[in-house]
Protein backbone atom coordinates (compact mmCIF):
# COMPACT_ATOMS: atom_id res chain seq x y z
CA UNK A 1 0.00 0.00 0.00
CA UNK A 2 2.94 2.35 0.62
CA UNK A 3 4.93 1.43 -2.50
CA UNK A 4 8.06 0.53 -0.55
CA UNK A 5 8.01 -3.27 -0.80
CA UNK A 6 11.14 -4.95 -2.16
CA UNK A 7 9.51 -6.10 -5.41
CA UNK A 8 6.93 -4.40 -7.58
CA UNK A 9 4.74 -6.28 -10.07
CA UNK A 10 4.18 -5.10 -13.61
CA UNK A 11 0.83 -3.31 -13.85
CA UNK A 12 -2.00 -4.13 -14.09
CA UNK A 13 -1.65 -6.60 -11.24
CA UNK A 14 -3.48 -8.12 -8.30
CA UNK A 15 -2.59 -6.75 -4.88
CA UNK A 16 -1.71 -8.79 -1.83
CA UNK A 17 1.32 -10.89 -0.95
CA UNK A 18 -0.06 -12.99 1.90
CA UNK A 19 -2.99 -15.36 1.93
CA UNK A 20 -4.15 -18.94 2.13
CA UNK A 21 -6.18 -20.75 -0.52
CA UNK A 22 -7.90 -24.10 -0.81
CA UNK A 23 -7.00 -26.30 -3.76
CA UNK A 24 -10.20 -26.95 -5.71
CA UNK A 25 -8.59 -28.92 -8.54
CA UNK A 26 -5.15 -30.33 -9.35
CA UNK A 27 -3.72 -31.50 -12.65
CA UNK A 28 -3.21 -35.19 -13.29
CA UNK A 29 0.59 -34.86 -13.07
CA UNK A 30 0.65 -32.77 -9.88
CA UNK A 31 2.30 -34.52 -6.96
CA UNK A 32 2.05 -33.50 -3.32
CA UNK A 33 -1.09 -31.41 -3.66
CA UNK A 34 -4.69 -32.53 -3.96
CA UNK A 35 -8.20 -31.14 -3.71
CA UNK A 36 -8.93 -29.75 -0.24
CA UNK A 37 -5.30 -28.93 0.63
CA UNK A 38 -4.44 -25.45 1.86
CA UNK A 39 -1.60 -23.57 0.17
CA UNK A 40 0.20 -20.25 0.48
CA UNK A 41 2.06 -18.53 -2.37
CA UNK A 42 5.77 -19.24 -2.40
CA UNK A 43 6.74 -16.44 -4.78
CA UNK A 44 6.28 -12.70 -4.32
CA UNK A 45 4.39 -10.87 -5.62
CA UNK A 46 1.65 -13.44 -6.29
CA UNK A 47 -1.44 -11.25 -5.87
CA UNK A 48 -3.73 -12.72 -3.21
CA UNK A 49 -6.61 -10.22 -3.37
CA UNK A 50 -8.69 -12.42 -5.66
CA UNK A 51 -11.10 -15.29 -5.20
CA UNK A 52 -9.76 -17.69 -7.86
CA UNK A 53 -6.29 -18.27 -9.29
CA UNK A 54 -4.46 -20.83 -11.40
CA UNK A 55 -0.89 -21.52 -10.33
CA UNK A 56 1.96 -23.94 -10.80
CA UNK A 57 2.22 -26.47 -7.99
CA UNK A 58 5.90 -25.57 -7.59
CA UNK A 59 4.92 -21.99 -6.76
CA UNK A 60 2.64 -23.05 -3.89
CA UNK A 61 3.55 -24.24 -0.40
CA UNK A 62 1.24 -26.62 1.43
CA UNK A 63 0.25 -25.59 4.95
CA UNK A 64 -1.72 -27.51 7.61
CA UNK A 65 -5.48 -27.02 7.31
CA UNK A 66 -6.28 -27.75 10.94
CA UNK A 67 -5.37 -24.29 12.26
CA UNK A 68 -7.47 -21.11 11.91
CA UNK A 69 -7.43 -19.76 8.37
CA UNK A 70 -6.24 -16.33 9.52
CA UNK A 71 -3.14 -17.92 11.06
CA UNK A 72 -2.50 -20.01 7.96
CA UNK A 73 -2.78 -16.93 5.75
CA UNK A 74 0.03 -15.10 7.55
CA UNK A 75 2.27 -17.97 8.64
CA UNK A 76 4.85 -17.59 5.87
CA UNK A 77 5.76 -13.93 6.39
CA UNK A 78 5.82 -12.54 9.95
CA UNK A 79 6.11 -15.71 12.07
CA UNK A 80 8.59 -17.20 9.60
CA UNK A 81 10.69 -14.04 9.70
CA UNK A 82 10.92 -14.34 13.48
CA UNK A 83 11.68 -18.07 13.25
CA UNK A 84 14.54 -17.60 10.80
CA UNK A 85 16.16 -14.65 12.57
CA UNK A 86 16.33 -16.63 15.82
CA UNK A 87 18.10 -19.49 14.02
CA UNK A 88 20.14 -18.17 11.12
CA UNK A 89 22.45 -15.56 12.64
CA UNK A 90 23.55 -16.89 16.03
CA UNK A 91 23.58 -20.33 17.63
CA UNK A 92 21.27 -19.40 20.48
CA UNK A 93 20.96 -21.68 23.47
CA UNK A 94 18.76 -21.63 26.58
CA UNK A 95 19.72 -18.74 28.84
CA UNK A 96 21.03 -16.51 26.05
CA UNK A 97 19.66 -12.97 25.75
CA UNK A 98 18.60 -11.01 22.67
CA UNK A 99 17.17 -7.52 22.21
CA UNK A 100 14.65 -6.18 19.68
CA UNK A 101 12.79 -3.00 18.84
CA UNK A 102 9.29 -2.86 17.36
CA UNK A 103 8.45 -5.60 19.86
CA UNK A 104 4.70 -4.99 19.61
CA UNK A 105 4.69 -5.76 15.86
CA UNK A 106 3.56 -9.17 14.65
CA UNK A 107 7.18 -10.21 14.06
CA UNK A 108 8.14 -8.84 17.46
CA UNK A 109 5.43 -10.79 19.27
CA UNK A 110 6.45 -13.92 17.35
CA UNK A 111 10.08 -13.39 18.43
CA UNK A 112 9.01 -13.21 22.06
CA UNK A 113 6.97 -16.41 21.92
CA UNK A 114 9.41 -18.44 19.81
CA UNK A 115 12.34 -17.34 21.97
CA UNK A 116 10.36 -18.36 25.05
CA UNK A 117 9.95 -21.85 23.62
CA UNK A 118 13.71 -21.97 22.95
CA UNK A 119 14.56 -20.87 26.50
CA UNK A 120 16.05 -17.63 25.11
CA UNK A 121 15.48 -14.43 27.07
CA UNK A 122 14.25 -11.25 25.38
CA UNK A 123 14.60 -7.51 25.93
CA UNK A 124 11.71 -5.87 24.10
CA UNK A 125 11.64 -2.19 23.18
CA UNK A 126 8.57 -0.20 22.11
CA UNK A 127 7.95 3.47 21.42
CA UNK A 128 7.42 5.72 24.43
CA UNK A 129 4.89 7.87 22.56
CA UNK A 130 2.44 5.12 21.59
CA UNK A 131 -1.04 5.16 23.19
CA UNK A 132 -1.58 2.96 26.26
CA UNK A 133 2.11 2.19 26.52
CA UNK A 134 1.65 0.53 29.92
CA UNK A 135 -0.93 -1.90 28.57
CA UNK A 136 1.36 -2.73 25.66
CA UNK A 137 4.26 -3.52 27.99
CA UNK A 138 1.98 -5.77 30.06
CA UNK A 139 0.86 -7.59 26.92
CA UNK A 140 4.47 -8.32 25.97
CA UNK A 141 5.09 -9.61 29.48
CA UNK A 142 2.05 -11.89 29.21
CA UNK A 143 3.39 -13.28 25.93
CA UNK A 144 6.65 -14.19 27.66
CA UNK A 145 8.81 -11.09 27.26
CA UNK A 146 11.44 -10.96 30.01
CA UNK A 147 12.39 -7.26 30.05
CA UNK A 148 9.93 -4.89 28.36
CA UNK A 149 10.88 -1.23 28.13
CA UNK A 150 10.35 1.92 26.07
CA UNK A 151 12.87 3.43 23.68
CA UNK A 152 13.25 6.42 26.01
CA UNK A 153 14.27 4.13 28.87
CA UNK A 154 16.82 2.24 26.75
CA UNK A 155 20.18 3.90 27.34
CA UNK A 156 19.12 5.52 30.61
CA UNK A 157 21.04 4.96 33.82
CA UNK A 158 18.35 2.52 34.95
CA UNK A 159 18.59 0.36 31.84
CA UNK A 160 22.39 0.37 32.00
CA UNK A 161 22.18 -0.98 35.56
CA UNK A 162 19.94 -3.80 34.34
CA UNK A 163 22.11 -4.62 31.32
CA UNK A 164 25.36 -4.86 33.28
CA UNK A 165 23.86 -7.72 35.32
CA UNK A 166 22.95 -9.73 32.20
CA UNK A 167 25.11 -12.05 30.11
CA UNK A 168 26.57 -10.49 26.94
CA UNK A 169 23.92 -9.86 24.29
CA UNK A 170 24.97 -11.24 20.92
CA UNK A 171 21.90 -10.63 18.75
CA UNK A 172 19.73 -7.56 18.11
CA UNK A 173 16.72 -7.46 15.77
CA UNK A 174 15.92 -4.09 14.21
CA UNK A 175 12.74 -3.20 12.33
CA UNK A 176 12.60 0.51 13.22
CA UNK A 177 15.85 1.90 11.85
CA UNK A 178 17.21 5.35 12.57
CA UNK A 179 18.41 6.11 16.09
CA UNK A 180 16.45 3.19 17.52
CA UNK A 181 18.57 0.76 15.50
CA UNK A 182 21.75 2.47 16.69
CA UNK A 183 20.57 2.18 20.31
CA UNK A 184 20.26 -1.59 19.85
CA UNK A 185 23.75 -1.76 18.36
CA UNK A 186 25.21 0.02 21.39
CA UNK A 187 23.75 -2.66 23.69
CA UNK A 188 25.40 -5.52 21.80
CA UNK A 189 28.49 -7.27 23.08
CA UNK A 190 31.67 -7.09 20.95
CA UNK A 191 31.30 -9.13 17.74
CA UNK A 192 27.52 -9.13 18.21
CA UNK A 193 25.12 -9.09 15.25
CA UNK A 194 22.53 -6.45 14.38
CA UNK A 195 19.92 -7.86 11.98
CA UNK A 196 17.77 -5.29 10.18
CA UNK A 197 14.54 -6.53 8.62
CA UNK A 198 12.50 -3.34 8.34
CA UNK A 199 12.49 0.44 8.61
CA UNK A 200 9.30 1.60 10.30
CA UNK A 201 10.77 5.03 11.05
CA UNK A 202 11.79 5.49 7.39
CA UNK A 203 15.04 6.96 8.72
CA UNK A 204 18.50 5.84 7.67
CA UNK A 205 20.40 3.47 9.94
CA UNK A 206 23.68 5.36 10.43
CA UNK A 207 25.95 3.27 12.63
CA UNK A 208 28.93 5.04 14.25
CA UNK A 209 32.32 3.90 12.99
CA UNK A 210 33.53 2.64 16.39
CA UNK A 211 30.74 0.06 16.56
CA UNK A 212 31.97 -1.70 13.43
CA UNK A 213 35.72 -1.18 13.95
CA UNK A 214 36.75 -1.43 17.58
CA UNK A 215 33.59 -3.26 18.65
CA UNK A 216 33.57 -5.45 15.50
CA UNK A 217 29.79 -5.63 15.23
CA UNK A 218 28.27 -7.43 12.25
CA UNK A 219 25.47 -5.66 10.38
CA UNK A 220 23.15 -8.05 8.55
CA UNK A 221 19.91 -7.75 6.63
CA UNK A 222 17.05 -10.21 6.35
CA UNK A 223 14.13 -10.53 3.96
CA UNK A 224 11.92 -13.63 4.13
CA UNK A 225 11.23 -13.52 0.38
CA UNK A 226 14.93 -14.12 -0.31
CA UNK A 227 15.06 -16.99 2.18
CA UNK A 228 12.03 -18.62 0.53
CA UNK A 229 13.60 -18.26 -2.91
CA UNK A 230 16.93 -19.75 -1.84
CA UNK A 231 15.71 -22.71 0.21
CA UNK A 232 14.09 -26.02 -0.63
CA UNK A 233 10.43 -26.91 -0.47
CA UNK A 234 11.31 -29.40 2.27
CA UNK A 235 12.94 -26.69 4.41
CA UNK A 236 9.99 -24.36 3.94
CA UNK A 237 7.45 -27.06 4.79
CA UNK A 238 9.38 -28.15 7.89
CA UNK A 239 9.39 -24.57 9.20
CA UNK A 240 5.68 -24.02 8.49
CA UNK A 241 4.72 -27.33 10.07
CA UNK A 242 6.65 -26.45 13.22
CA UNK A 243 5.01 -23.03 13.42
CA UNK A 244 1.57 -24.53 12.80
CA UNK A 245 2.23 -27.02 15.59
CA UNK A 246 2.90 -24.16 18.01
CA UNK A 247 -0.32 -22.46 16.91
CA UNK A 248 -2.21 -25.72 17.43
CA UNK A 249 -0.75 -26.06 20.93
CA UNK A 250 -1.63 -22.41 21.67
CA UNK A 251 2.03 -21.57 22.20
CA UNK A 252 1.99 -19.02 19.38
CA UNK A 253 -0.76 -16.41 19.50
CA UNK A 254 -1.55 -13.40 17.33
CA UNK A 255 -4.36 -10.88 17.03
CA UNK A 256 -6.49 -10.54 13.89
CA UNK A 257 -9.55 -8.76 12.63
CA UNK A 258 -11.41 -10.34 9.71
CA UNK A 259 -13.30 -8.34 7.08
CA UNK A 260 -15.31 -9.54 4.09
CA UNK A 261 -14.07 -8.40 0.70
CA UNK A 262 -17.12 -6.20 0.18
CA UNK A 263 -15.93 -4.22 3.21
CA UNK A 264 -12.58 -3.62 1.51
CA UNK A 265 -12.46 0.18 1.90
CA UNK A 266 -12.95 0.00 5.65
CA UNK A 267 -10.49 -2.90 5.99
CA UNK A 268 -7.83 -0.95 4.11
CA UNK A 269 -8.35 2.09 6.33
CA UNK A 270 -7.97 -0.10 9.42
CA UNK A 271 -4.76 -1.62 8.03
CA UNK A 272 -3.28 1.88 7.67
CA UNK A 273 -4.05 2.97 11.24
CA UNK A 274 -1.00 3.62 13.43
CA UNK A 275 -0.38 1.68 16.63
CA UNK A 276 -2.72 -1.17 15.65
CA UNK A 277 -2.38 -4.56 17.36
CA UNK A 278 -4.55 -6.66 15.10
CA UNK A 279 -3.52 -7.80 11.65
CA UNK A 280 -6.26 -7.05 9.13
CA UNK A 281 -7.28 -10.12 7.12
CA UNK A 282 -9.62 -10.11 4.13
CA UNK A 283 -12.13 -12.95 3.76
CA UNK A 284 -12.54 -13.46 0.01
CA UNK A 285 -14.80 -16.51 0.32
CA UNK A 286 -17.48 -14.69 2.26
CA UNK A 287 -21.19 -15.52 2.31
CA UNK A 288 -23.97 -13.25 1.09
CA UNK A 289 -24.91 -11.62 4.40
CA UNK A 290 -28.17 -10.18 3.04
CA UNK A 291 -29.19 -13.58 1.67
CA UNK A 292 -28.48 -15.08 5.10
CA UNK A 293 -30.66 -12.39 6.66
CA UNK A 294 -33.52 -12.88 4.19
CA UNK A 295 -33.45 -16.66 4.60
CA UNK A 296 -34.24 -16.46 8.29
CA UNK A 297 -37.87 -16.34 9.42
CA UNK A 298 -39.23 -12.96 10.47
CA UNK A 299 -39.86 -14.33 13.94
CA UNK A 300 -36.10 -14.40 14.50
CA UNK A 301 -36.14 -10.62 14.41
CA UNK A 302 -39.24 -10.07 16.54
CA UNK A 303 -37.28 -9.86 19.79
CA UNK A 304 -34.27 -7.66 20.35
CA UNK A 305 -32.20 -9.20 23.13
CA UNK A 306 -29.88 -7.28 25.37
CA UNK A 307 -27.52 -8.47 28.06
CA UNK A 308 -27.70 -7.07 31.57
CA UNK A 309 -25.15 -7.36 34.30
Amino acid sequence: AEGVYGVKPALPAFGGNEGVAEVVAAGANVKGLSKGDWVVPGNAPFGTWRQVATAKAADMIKVPNDIPAAYASSLLINPSTAYRMLRDFKSLKPGDWIIQNGANSMVGMAVIQLAREMGVKTINVIREDRPEVGNTLRLLENLGGDINITDEYLGSAGSLEILKDLPPIGLALNCVGGESGVDLARVLAPKGTLVTYGNMSKKALTVPEDLVTSKQLQLKGFWIAEWIKNNSAEARSAMLNELAGLVREKKLTFFYELHDLDDFDYALSKAQEPFRFRKVVLNLDYPDRMAEHDARPESDYDVFETYTH
